[in-house]
């Protein structure tokens, strides 16, 4: 049920700046709240999209392999959707592989397996900053293109390219949705996946970078869900048991957010806690529609992708290519989900 006032959206807007060597876009934050109880922001808007030139047709039918983050994510199903429709229309093959768990001992064997079949690109999600630096930095020493979609390594110098959100501003979107949904004030928690995932860890950062900045919202700190939802449930439940004074959870990615909202509901908190989450998943829509989640930060997964392959045949072509591109997000609402935000939501396949 939403009660109180609602208040006008708040956007936030930077130049939208390209280049050879860096893409910045704008970043839009839009929310609403009530006094003390849980409210839905108000409306939203969708960030810019960077236009970055791609190539219409590959110089011949290259071989691309494209390695998830993890296999059944709504995020990587749209990507892979995404890089599916840019191949049809360059004429290249991409084959799609990805682990079970987002794991770096789970999905270096299968960039292993990927290099030894020497295929033209190679476009990943790395699953840790650390452990797949040197696996990739051999791949692409071995002749390969390598390609970054979403996450990256502390040293990304031997990627062609890397496609990423505006990963802190996202996290500082989603705390002033808590800010506007909460205005009284109180703590805020953050339920990310694993420590040394640079998309979450960034998200975090902005975060909790934003809720430093305000004395109102004691920050109490981040806990790791493994990305089971199962735990992030049983995280949040904890955590309400010994700070119920809090007002709102940033769950930085689809599975943190969908535990997220049931721990909050095991801990009988449905109206009083706020939830925003990172991406936009059909699990995690359905939340928002049922009144669990309160907004979601949605990512643009299948231009990352389409983005990333024409990026990888760019190279392979020697033509030009952007080092690095970060994309927007945009705000899903329970009031704009079936209006100009529809398209934002994740594939459950393609």
């Amino acid at each position: 049920m939403r009660r109180g006032n609602v208040l006008g959206a708040i956007t936030l807007s930077a130049a939208v700046v390209i280049s050879a060597s860096a893409c910045s876009s704008t970043k839009d934050e839009s929310t609403g709240g009530g006094s003390g109880v849980v409210t839905q922001p108000s409306s939203s808007a969708s960030s810019a999209t960077p236009e970055i030139p791609l190539p219409t047709k590959a110089g011949k039918n290259y071989n691309v392999t494209f390695i998830q983050g993890v296999q059944g994510d709504a995020f990587y199903i749209t990507m892979q959707c995404g890089i599916q429709e840019e191949a049809a229309k360059l004429g290249v093959t991409v084959n799609t592989q990805g682990p079970q768990k987002f794991d770096p001992t789970l999905q270096k064997p299968i960039l292993d397996s990927a290099v030894n079949a020497k295929p033209d690109a190679i476009l990943i999600a790395p699953t840790d900053v650390k452990a797949m630096q040197a696996p990739l930095a051999a791949a692409a020493a071995a002749g390969t293109k390598v390609v970054l979609v979403d996450t990256t390594t502390e040293d990304p110098s031997y990627a062609v390219s890397a496609i990423a959100s505006d990963n802190e501003g996202g996290g500082k979107a989603a705390f002033d949705a808590i800010k506007q949904l909460a205005p009284q004030g109180g703590k805020v928690l953050a339920i990310s996946v694993d420590p040394g995932i640079s998309t979450t860890d960034a998200r975090v950062k902005g975060f909790s970078e934003a809720a430093a900045a305000d004395g109102k919202y004691p920050y109490v700190g981040v806990q790791y869900s493994h990305n089971d939802p199962a735990t992030a449930a049983q995280l949040v439940t904890a955590a309400l048991q010994k700070d119920p004074d809090i007002v709102g959870v940033f769950a930085a990615n689809l599975f943190a957010a969908q535990g997220s909202a049931t721990g909050i509901q095991q801990a009988g908190k449905k109206g009083k806690v706020n939830v925003i989450g990172f991406d936009a998943g059909p699990d995690q829509v359905k939340a928002l529609q049922a009144g669990t989640v309160q907004a979601l930060i949605a990512q643009q997964p299948g231009y990352i992708g389409q983005v990333g392959l024409g990026e990888a045949v760019a190279a392979l072509d020697g033509g030009q290519v952007t080092k690095e591109v970060q994309t927007g997000f945009s705000i899903i609402t329970q009031q704009n989900l079936s209006g100009d935000q529809k398209d934002a939501v994740y594939k459950a396949s393609c």
